[in-house]
Formats: structure tokens, sequence, C-alpha cells
């Protein structure tokens, strides 16, 4: 089959008045591309990221629009037997006309659209014209025949349309429903067939399967594995062979015409491997797909062809595919049912972000930006990455980099916090979506699992977006009967989880915290103490986060000076969670001393969110095999704002994805105090008995035993040595190990306020996880000035403190530039950390500055 592209020379037009009063003629447009893009590429708006521009472009979304080119048609195209023209994504609502002839109808931007033009076109020039309808006044005139509700703080309506939610707005995001031809254009010459779908199987065969299931947390003495392991104490996970099975589906065009297919696979180090006579295919010693930190990724490249009579070839299928078992264990046990992704038999605690669309501009999405953000995310020791339901299907090149970097992919379905009005239409659409998305990713080795929605059956049970009875019911018809009968028909070999959060499906207590995965927002949402994570173990966290400001220089791209006050109206325009900037300085109220300036603040909510998480990923990773997931909310963020994220949106990161960093390290030293935080967190509360204490923790996420010296001091303001120990650990494979607890209640003189506990995990000679727990607010601890300072050496950076620091950031800074806003960001191997006395070197990873300058926890004030 020959593919000839389309995305050349296309030209746009905005019909009618628009609010920029550009007038009604030709532009150039790139496809793919979009409305806004090609705008902002000829200057014909202002940027809508910049300041509250973004109010009248969403104006602009009220016109239609149109996009035209032509095409060269020859006769030898038209004596084949199919002349296919293909899109690969329209966005979203209009009709595709070839001169004055509509091919038909689009509504869906997740779908691929065909047209065979084979009857209707004409030699030489033909004018391919794509017009495209508001948004904003369809799910207006629709809403108003049927309500659907849904979010708040997207436009209403929104429901209607199979466009990304999130384009609509919401608490992250700005109201900007572009149009456009977002993805490829094509024509697809076809001689006699062509390849509909390929479908690997694998069949995984060998005594030396295993499977791995998490031990329980206890004290002190290492709990036994109960897989094979070698003489070092390493789980062995072999396999003797793959067998390779492939369901090939062809559509015919003529059918007169014999055909055959074959298919072939090359191993990542050049070895062919060919079909038996029953059509499969046999890998012997396989080298097996694993997930960021428990392997490597080998890909296994899959090239299927489609034969004529004589041999010729008609079309080719090509794919990289990772050799592994891939499933949920939701076993009973007991507390009640697991729920952990269970590769090549090994129970993997998920460590990992919630993904959303990377800009609001989609042809700003290109290969190299995701690559580096999701390389960024495994770089900090994510092992996995959910595609959260309110966006679009990411593009091949996602799952493609997550293949190659070892992310597990939770994929959603495209379906978030709404109601939908089931109908015959909508059925027909959203079938025609599922099965173009599910047989587009389901040979990625990373894909982990399918999910029918974001919150709807927590959302719907409470009736939060007032669903009509029919609009109740609905929902178990479109994700326990349409979305499962599709899958068990495209993918039956992925697991299913009927909606995030869930117990399973059929309203069964979705909410239940011993089944199933959980989305927990009372850290945040309800303004409980980041100790609070520590009453829960849920089996896994695929929500839960803490909103930050981003650095200054993000801050500055959109804002003016006088802005530059948190409840100015542009900060807030870039704020969209209502409560959100109360809840930051609630929580900075109960932490830190009150900032002195902008700067200060925007650094002390970094803090905030890194510390907020820290409490819960390293408090569920103590109780791996209850829990076996910590999905924080979020990676990254569409537009320059206020979020979750811890990649902002020019991808620079915020000291949460440092401290990922630590916390999702597969070997991992953490501290369960106990003190003023979890038991008197208001000064004036009246004095009592207070167990002050701290008890460690060794989290071993590698496929080997550990052993090792868990050094631990107690120290002073100054960081001066007062108490300290040298336990020797030893940990098995997948486990964690429990310390015994140091006291300090009844120490002489024991004032919290002037007490810091330090921990450092030695494995052969070397530091391989570090930290520092207070036994009160950083905002009453007695901080000596640290006396930091900071040297350049090479492509290295030396830092020292005189005493001890909290929180250490290093700041890229241009003295040119000025005082106010010279810093320029800069990414290093480590920041953001805790430092007793003495020197830490950390390497310049990219960028860089004349300058550089450091500062603490001590600075806040």
């Amino acid at each position: 089959m020959q593919k000839i592209d389309l995305c050349g020379n296309w030209r746009m037009k905005i019909l009618g008045e628009n609010v920029y009063h550009i007038p009604e003629e030709w532009m150039e447009a790139r496809v793919p591309g979009s409305v806004y893009a090609a705008l902002l590429e000829q200057g014909k708006m202002p940027d809508p990221y910049y300041r509250d521009n973004e109010l009248n472009a969403t104006r602009l979304m009220e016109n239609d629009f149109v996009y035209e080119t032509d095409l060269e048609i020859t006769e030898e195209m038209l004596s084949l037997d199919g002349v296919m023209l293909r899109f690969e994504g329209i966005d979203t609502l209009g009709e595709v006309y070839l001169g004055e002839t509509l091919l038909g109808h689009v509504e869906n931007m997740h779908r691929i659209w065909e047209y065979d033009i084979r009857q209707l076109a004409r030699v030489g020039r033909n004018t391919l014209r794509v017009l495209l309808h508001s948004p904003i006044r369809y799910i207006k005139e629709e809403n108003e025949k049927v309500f659907t509700g849904g979010s708040n703080e997207a436009m209403a309506g929104y429901p209607h349309l199979r466009k990304a939610h999130c384009m609509f707005g919401w608490d992250w995001g700005p109201r900007l429903p572009d149009a456009g031809i977002f993805r490829g254009v094509s024509l697809q010459l076809i001689d006699s067939a062509r390849l509909d779908s390929v479908y690997v199987v694998q069949r995984h065969e060998g005594p030396h399967m295993c499977r791995v299931n998490p031990g329980e947390s206890r004290v002190q003495k290492p709990l036994s594995v109960p897989v094979p392991q070698t003489a070092e104490g390493r789980i062995g996970v072999q396999v003797d062979r793959v067998r390779l099975e492939f369901q090939v589906d062809l559509e015919v065009f003529r059918e007169e015409e014999e055909l055959s297919a074959t298919v072939t696979v090359t191993s990542p180090e050049g070895t062919v491997y060919g079909q038996s006579p029953d059509g499969s295919i046999t890998i012997v010693h396989p080298r097996l797909w694993w997930p960021n930190g428990y392997g490597e990724q080998p890909l296994y490249k899959v090239k299927a062809l489609l034969l004529g009579s004589d041999g010729r070839i008609l079309d080719t299928w090509e794919r990289q595919i990772g050799l592994r078992t891939m499933t949920v264990d939701t076993r009973a046990d007991e507390w009640g049912n697991q729920f952990a992704h269970q590769v090549n038999g090994v129970d993997v605690f998920a460590m990992g972000a919630d993904y959303i669309p990377e800009d609001n501009l989609l042809s700003r999405v290109t290969p190299a930006r995701t690559e580096k953000l999701l390389a960024d995310a495994a770089r900090a020791g994510h092992n996995s990455i959910r595609v959260w339901g309110g966006g679009y299907y990411p593009d091949d090149f996602f799952y493609d980099a997550c293949d190659r970097l070892g992310l597990l992919v939770w994929q959603d379905f495209m379906y978030a916090c709404s109601s939908y009005e089931l109908n015959e239409a909508f059925e027909e659409n959203i079938e025609a979506e599922t099965r173009d998305n599910v047989r587009r990713i389901r040979h990625h080795a990373c894909l982990g699992l399918w999910c029918g929605n974001n919150e709807m059956e927590t959302q719907t049970l409470d009736r939060s977006w007032k669903p009509s009875q029919k609009q109740f019911y609905d929902y178990i018809k479109l994700y326990e009967h349409i979305i499962p009968k599709i899958l068990r028909q495209e993918d039956p070999h992925t697991f299913y989880w009927p909606s995030s959060p869930s117990s399973g499906g059929n309203f069964d207590n979705p909410w239940d915290e011993n089944r199933g995965d959980t989305h927990y927002w009372d850290v945040w949402h309800g303004n409980k103490p980041f100790t609070e994570y520590r009453k829960f173990r849920f089996r896994y966290l695929s929500e839960f986060g803490f909103q930050s400001f981003p650095c200054l220089q993000t801050v500055e791209s959109f804002t003016e000076p006088e802005d530059r006050n948190i409840f100015s109206r542009v900060m807030e325009m870039h704020q969209r969670n209502v409560a959100a900037n109360g809840k930051i300085l609630n929580y900075l109220s109960a932490t830190y001393l009150y900032p002195g300036s902008f700067d200060l603040l925007l650094y002390a909510s970094q803090l905030l969110q890194m510390e907020a998480i820290r409490y819960g990923v390293e408090h569920f990773r103590r109780h791996r095999g209850h829990c076996m997931g910590t999905v924080v909310w979020q990676l990254n963020d569409i537009w320059p704002v206020a979020s979750w994220a811890s990649i902002d949106y020019y991808g620079r990161w915020k000291p949460l994805h440092y401290a990922q960093k630590r916390m999702f390290a597969p070997v991992l030293l953490s501290c369960q105090e106990m003190g003023e935080l979890s038991q008197r967190p208001y000064c004036i509360m009246e004095p009592g008995p207070m167990e002050v204490s701290a008890q460690l923790c060794v989290s071993n996420e590698t496929l080997e035993e550990l052993r090792g010296i868990c050094h631990w001091q107690l120290r002073n303001p100054l960081g001066e040595v007062l108490l300290w120990g040298d336990p020797r650990v030893s940990v098995g494979p997948l486990d964690t190990l429990w310390l015994d607890k140091t006291e300090f209640t009844d120490s002489p003189g024991f004032d919290p306020r002037e007490r810091y506990f330090s921990y450092q995990l030695e494995v052969e000679g070397q530091i391989v996880s570090e930290g520092v727990s207070l036994f009160t607010a950083p905002k009453h601890f007695c901080f000596a000035d640290p006396g930091l300072t900071v040297r350049r050496e090479g492509d290295s950076l030396v830092i020292r403190a005189e005493h001890f620091a909290k929180s250490v950031e290093i700041l890229g800074f241009e003295e040119s530039i000025g005082p106010d806003s010279g810093y320029r960001y800069v990414k290093l191997s480590d920041n953001y950390f805790d430092m007793n006395p003495g020197e830490k070197r950390v390497r310049i990873l990219e960028g860089d500055a004349e300058n550089f300058r450091v500062r603490s926890v001590y600075d806040i004030r």
C-alpha cells in the first residue's frame, strides 16, 4: 500500500466577524495544526497564555473555520482498488468535502476518519475542504436539549462533544477549546487489500516462571519471599521461551485475488525469527521487558507483510513489542483484595504520576518534548504513568517513549467527571473511538491496563453532576457492558478496570479502602495535615496531590511586575482552583513563617507540596504489600499555572520532582517520627503527655537482597551529634524492614524545637538514601543560620553548610538582568535537599547561569 502525505500546502480562514477583527480571507496554516497555532504563527492574535488574553481567545471559538488544500489525482491512482482519504485526527466538529461533494460529518477528535474517494475524485486537481463548526455554540445548543453535567471549572455542556474535555477548562487549565486538523492527513492507495489490524498474543512458557507476592510490613525480622532465589538472595525470573501468535485481519477491496500474510520477529540483537507451520513464532531464551527500576526494556520488532497471489507486497505492518506478561493482581488477602501491577510474575509497587495533555495547543506537543518529559519522569524514579481520562489519547510517540523508558501505562478511556447521554448515535461514535485507539495502542509493552473513566463511578453514585435517572443507568451500560465487550474482541489479554477509583465496579462501594484503587484528597481538599496519610493503608493510590505555585521565572512569563501578587487578577486567572490560594496559605500558616516577599512565597508553596507528597509516598512504601501504588497527581502542566504538577509547563522541575527522585528510589530509608506534628500541631494546645520517637524503615524495591548499615543521629540546630546508632540491616528483595523504634520522650532536656533526627543508609560504602525528620513544624524549629555558600567546579556545584540547613534551594542567577528578575532555571542532579554541616556536590545537567545562589527554610521569614 502506498501512502501519500497530504500535510503540506493547507490554507485556513475564519468565517464571519470575530473578536480579533481578522478579515475572512485565506491564510497559510500548518497541518497538523490548529486555528490558534496558525494565528499565533502569523502574528494575528496575542499569546493566549499571557495575562488574561485567554478571555478573547475563548470568544474566537464561537466562530466557524474552513481548512482547504488541493489534491493532485492521477489516472494511475484511480486504477487501483481503493483510494482512501485518511484523517488521523480532526478537532472536532464539522464536515469533509471533496469539491462540492460531502464525504461525511465528523464529531469526535478521538477517532480516525476515512473516506474512499476513488469513485468521487477526478484526474487532476481536486479541492479538499474541512469545515469546522464552533464547539462552544454546539455544546450550548445540545445542553439546552438534554442536560449533561460535568466539572464546574469547564464550560457547561462539554460532555456532549467527544473532544478533550479539559480544553473547555479544568481546575488547572484554561478555557481554550481550539479547533483544527491536529494529526496527519494522507491518501492510502490500495492494491487489492490492506492490513486492517494485527494482534499479537504472547504465551510465556518454561519451568522458571515465578510469581512474587509483596511482603508484609514487620519489625526487625525480614519476611522470606516464597519464590526461587539464588544463593545471593536475588529473585530469579526466567522464561525458557515465548510463543507469539498473530491474529491478522484484512480489509479486502478485490475479492478475486488469493492473499497471504507472513510475520517475522527481529530481536534487539538482530536475530530474525520466522513462523512455524501453524503461524506462530517461538523466541527461545527471550529477553524480558521490565518496568523502570526492575530490569531492562529490550524491544523486538514485529513485521507483517500482506502478499498478493504473485508474491508482491500489498501492505506492511511494523511495530515494536516487549516480551512480558502483564496483568493486575486482585487476589483476596487478609485485608480485602490486592491491587498490584504484575509483570513477569512479579507484583510491582507502582511509583509515578498522572499525565494530562502537555499543551492546549496540540501542535506544540512534539516527539522531542514528550520524550524529554517522560525521560524526566523516569530519571526521578517513576515506573508508571496514568493517562488521565479528561484529555485525549496521546500520540504514538508517547507510548513508544514509555516502552523505551519502562513506564507502565494506566490508560483511561476519555471520560471524566461528567454525565453522558447514551443514545444510538453516541454509542456508535464511541464504539468506533474505542476500537481505533485499542488497536493503535494494544501492542505496546508499556500498556498496563485499560480503565473505563476518571472518577465517574463515585460521582455517579453521589449524583455529583445531577444525572438523570437514564444517565445514572447509562453509566453501567457504558463502562460495564459496551467498553468491556469491545475489549473482549479487540484486546482480551489486557486487564480492564471500570473506573478510577473503584473497587471493581457495579457501584460496589468504590470508596472501599481495602479493595481497588483510591483517589485520596483529604490532604489538600480536606485541609487535613500531612500526617493524616498515616491513618490509611490504601491498596493503590491512583491520585493524591498538593498544589504549589510555579517558580518566579515561569510566573514572569505570563505577568507584568504589577501582577506579581497571588491575589492579583492575572495570578488568579492562572490559578483555576477557586479555593487553592486559601488552602496554600492555610497549610503555610501551619508549617512555615510568613514569607517576606512574593518570591519566598512561591518557594514556600513548593516546599509545602514537596513535604505533603513525601509524607504520603514514604508512608505507603513502608507498607508494601498492603499498598502497592503511589501515583501522584500530577506530572505536568497544560499551560503556565499554579497546579499540582511536579514539572511545570516549561519543563522546569519543582522541588517535588527532585524529592520524587529520592522517595521513588529503588532503595529508600524513611522515618516515621512522632512529635508535635501529629500530637500537638498547635502550640496553644494544653501541654500533656506526648510521644517523641523515630522509627526507621528500609524499603527494598529491587530483585536482590539488600545488606547495609542504617546510620542515625539526634542533632541540635547547629548540626552537632548528641546521640547516634549504626544498626546493620538485611532486607529481602521486594520487601520492607522496620527497625526498632528509638524513643526520646523521657530524654532529659529534650525540646522538639531544638532537636532533629538525621539518617543515612550505607550500602557497600555508599550512601544510597538519606533524610531528616523534625519533631515540630519548621516555623517553630530554632534554626541557626546555616551559613550556606556555593562554589563552581567545572560542571559541578559544591554547596557548603556550616550548620543544619533544610530544603536547600540552588538558584541560577544572571546579575546583569537585575535583582528582581534575574533567575535562570538550571536542572541539577539534586536540589531542595537537607544538609547536615559539611559539603555536598551536585552536577549541572541542563542550562547554565552566570552565578548561583543558595537559600533554605531559614530564609523564609
